[in-house]
């Protein structure tokens, strides 16, 4: 009778090696070094068909990538040129609601990060809760409240990898200031408005009742998603730069005493859709600028 023990489980990956392992497998397939990232919210990954000589790689076969499962996103990096800037694209994201982990949400961005990029433009669709919004407004993000990653959902718990950045990384500058004022510079010349405003994260996947509406007012928020607070928080981590612009797919919390309306999932792809040709324009503008000041990438 054998007494030999079965061989050990082999160590699971850690963040890093997960991302290296990653871009590995994108570098095989595109050999550009894109210098910007972006990562595109639920109804508005559209942009990602206006890349020039994509290369378009199935979040299936990139390894430990999640699966999206939320309609809206389509599961793809998209690599090539917007203009004259090597870009990568992720066309969907993934959600703590979907179950998954802060730190697998997050993977995508340090898979980007390890590819090379140096700035991080993150869209989303969320719900406006400041008075005057309107559905289909672009809100600029100055700043966030990540009321899951103040209550342990943060990505960076756990042992720190100094290779990816500090223990303690400040979030005082998280959304550039040289970036908002160039996205706002855009939105200007071309006509439309573009608020500027703090936005709030909740984990979801129910919307928010009344009663927490308005305390997320109440705090200082002027609109509200299920999303982009880690990745940015990674970013930052990582020493990227960073630009967020939400869409405003439906007023939450509308002004004065009237009833607040019941959101719907179908509404925010409708209304992201419509919206998003004014949010490529912004994209586009700001990725002239890197250009001209920059330069693209190879």
């Amino acid at each position: 009778m054998s007494t030999s023990q079965p061989p050990p489980a082999p160590r699971p990956r850690a963040p890093l090696e997960q991302a290296s392992d990653a871009a590995e497998l994108i570098r095989q397939r595109f050999t550009s070094k894109p210098r910007v990232g972006l990562i595109l919210g639920t109804g508005l990954g559209g942009l990602a068909e206006s890349i020039a000589d994509p290369t378009s790689i199935p979040y299936s076969d990139i390894p430990h990538f999640p699966r999206a499962t939320v309609a809206g996103h389509a599961g793809r990096l998209v690599l090539g040129r917007l203009g004259d800037v090597v870009v990568a694209a992720l066309q969907g994201r993934f959600h703590l609601y979907e179950g998954y982990t802060p730190a697998q949400i997050v993977l995508p961005t340090r898979t980007l990060g390890q590819l090379g990029i140096e700035i991080l433009i993150v869209t989303n669709a969320a719900g406006g809760l400041a008075p005057g919004q309107q559905a289909g407004d672009l809100l600029l993000i100055s700043e966030h409240i990540g009321l899951p990653t103040m209550a342990g959902q943060n990505p960076l718990m756990g042992p720190n990898d100094e290779q990816l950045g500090p223990r303690f990384p400040a979030m005082t500058d998280a959304y550039d200031a040289s970036l908002r004022a160039e996205a706002l510079r855009v939105a200007e010349e071309n006509g439309f408005a573009l608020h500027e405003g703090v936005y709030a994260m909740v984990s979801g996947p129910s919307f928010e009742s009344p009663a927490e509406l308005r305390f997320l007012r109440t705090i200082g928020a002027d609109a509200v998603g299920m999303s982009t607070v880690p990745e940015v928080i990674a970013a930052r981590h990582m020493g990227l730069r960073t630009l967020a612009i939400s869409c405003i797919t439906n007023v939450a919390l509308p002004s004065g005493d009237g009833p607040v309306p019941e959101p719907s999932h179908a509404e925010v792809l409708r209304v992201a859709d419509q919206a998003g040709e004014r949010l490529a324009t912004v994209i586009q503008g700001v990725l002239e600028h890197i250009a001209a000041v920059t330069g693209g990438g190879p």
